[in-house]
């Protein structure tokens, strides 16, 4: 499999490059050549086989020549291996036909964890016998950071650096970062929010003063290999409830379209998902793009939903890239006119092509709470409140096929709000349980591209 740019202007690579590289050096990211395809016997012959296997199956073509079946077979047993939940990512049933996929049993509480830990272990990998470090740079909302640092601390050859809007993320979320002590893990609160980390991040990667001095690599939602990763986790549930025999519905609560970008590729490689939800709180820039065409940036607004309070959607860009006809000269113009006014129209063929697959649905703080309390009340469940809003959208849905909610993190990483719809506070598992009582260490740096470069330099091994 090869790799191009959604920018159309850098070099092709295997996997182990666009793994390793992150973002193109046009600013573009990275997809395949072209979408794999798996036949309705390939999907069927998925029944049974454990989530590894499932894994494996979904993902070899994507990583050929650069891993064999048994190099990516024994890679996912050891990421998987730390999930609590012997299913990695099991299915729970709400009622007659709403359901909650749980992607937070990984070691961090978050959806995060099912790429991020394979992630790290890709890193490490394709590393070895380098002698060149790897300086690993990404931008959080919340969840991202953590299980990007848990993947990666200690490992050798690696230093990461990971900003996050300082005071805009849950305790939990925070102390999950600042709390790993690792000598090459260095976290970063910028006074500023999310999509400003997010430019920063791409910033650095496109200057090539700076990454010209550090072999530079990102663990974001830009990085091929973790939507890769999490393309898996909808065939696994999809064929438990009925697949390929039966469509599935999908709802997903996204701010950054990584997650739900994944469930688009799950459907080009022949998976029947009869329609992808698009769920956003009221920072509501995706809900207005696929229901009206509008991509334009408005202020971010703080919520209960931090993971989700983002403008700038990064992975839109691989969809709008696919449904325009892969034409990579045609969308850098597109983004470099957005990156310059932060408003764009989608061209009718974008339009067009989401529609087939895509509804949306912005969710105000009533609309989350009523869900949470609904699968509280009626099927002793407890959310947060990303998921609800998720949910939210799903019981908005109308469709005949099984939903599937993506349930993105554990309850208790937003105890308070959970708290204070349900009256319950969810507790920490016990594996994380001593979370509040660990030393934290952090820098609080400007929002600004010189401020965080410097950090950087003066603590990122250069190139040799």
């Amino acid at each position: 499999m090869r790799y191009i740019s959604t920018r159309g202007n850098a070099p092709v690579l295997d996997f182990e490059g666009a793994t390793l590289a992150g973002l193109a050096a046009d600013g573009g990211l990275y997809v395949p050549e072209s979408w794999p395809t798996m036949t309705r016997d390939q999907i069927a012959a998925l029944a049974g086989l454990d989530y590894v296997e499932t894994a494996v199956r979904v993902m070899a073509p994507f990583v050929t020549p650069s891993l064999s079946e048994d190099d990516l077979r024994a890679l996912c047993t050891l990421a998987y291996g730390r999930f609590a939940h012997r299913a990695v990512t099991p299915l729970t049933q709400l009622d007659h036909d709403q359901w909650l996929l749980e992607l937070f049993h990984g070691p961090t509480l978050a959806f995060k964890d099912v790429a991020l830990q394979l992630v790290g272990l890709l890193f490490e990998r394709f590393l070895t016998g380098s002698t060149e470090p790897l300086t690993v740079i990404g931008a959080t909302s919340g969840d991202t950071g953590s299980a990007a640092i848990d993947a990666l601390a200690g490992r050798a050859g690696v230093d990461i650096f990971m900003l996050h809007p300082h005071g805009r993320v849950s305790d939990v979320q925070r102390r999950q970062m600042t709390t790993v002590l690792a000598p090459n893990v260095h976290n970063i609160a910028i006074e500023g929010d999310f999509d400003t980390a997010q430019a920063l991040v791409k910033a650095m990667f496109r200057d090539p003063a700076f990454a010209g001095r550090f072999r530079l690599s990102a663990v974001n939602s830009i990085n091929w290999a973790r939507l890769m990763a999490q393309v898996v986790y909808y065939f696994y549930a999809a064929v438990r409830l009925g697949a390929p025999e039966r469509a599935v519905a999908f709802s997903v609560p996204t701010g950054n379209f990584g997650d739900v970008f994944a469930g688009y590729v799950a459907s080009r490689m022949g998976l029947p998902i009869e329609r992808l939800v698009v769920a956003t709180n009221v920072n509501d820039i995706l809900h207005r793009a696929l229901s009206s065409g509008d991509y334009s940036c408005g202020t971010v607004t703080p919520t209960v939903t931090p993971s989700m309070d983002i403008q700038v959607s990064s992975n839109f860009e691989r969809l709008l890239f696919d449904l325009n006809g892969r034409d990579g000269a045609a969308l850098a113009m597109q983004m470099a006119g957005f990156e310059s006014t932060r408003a764009m129209r989608l061209t009718n063929a974008q339009s067009e092509g989401a529609s087939g697959l895509f509804t949306s649905m912005a969710v105000d703080e009533v609309d989350m709470a009523a869900a949470m309390r609904w699968a509280h009340d009626g099927a002793d469940q407890i959310l947060d409140p990303h998921t609800a809003i998720g949910l939210a959208a799903a019981l908005a849905h109308k469709g005949d096929a099984p939903m599937v909610t993506l349930a993105t993190a554990h309850p208790a990483k937003f105890g308070d709000a959970v708290e204070r719809v349900t009256g319950v506070r969810p507790a920490l598992p016990v594996r994380v349980g001593d979370l509040f009582d660990r030393e934290e260490r952090f820098d609080v740096l400007p929002a600004t591209f010189d401020a965080v470069t410097d950090f950087i330099a003066g603590r990122a091994q250069p190139r040799g």
